[in-house]
């Protein structure tokens, strides 16, 4: 399954700094429904767009 990816973010960022969730955060505010999922072979926050089922939640 290939997924698009908007953006990645490091999983050690700064105590209290959430970038991936407030990205996803953005994007959905522009009609581009996102949601953050976890890389753990690259232990990187991904932001990626909403499946039609998730959308639906």
């Amino acid at each position: 399954m290939t997924r698009r990816i908007y953006d990645a973010f490091p999983a050690g960022g700064p105590r209290g700094s959430w970038p991936a969730e407030e990205r996803a955060h953005e994007l959905t505010e522009q009609g581009q429904p996102a949601t953050v999922v976890m890389d753990m072979g690259t232990d990187r926050f991904l932001v990626v767009p909403k499946s039609s089922r998730e959308a639906a939640e």
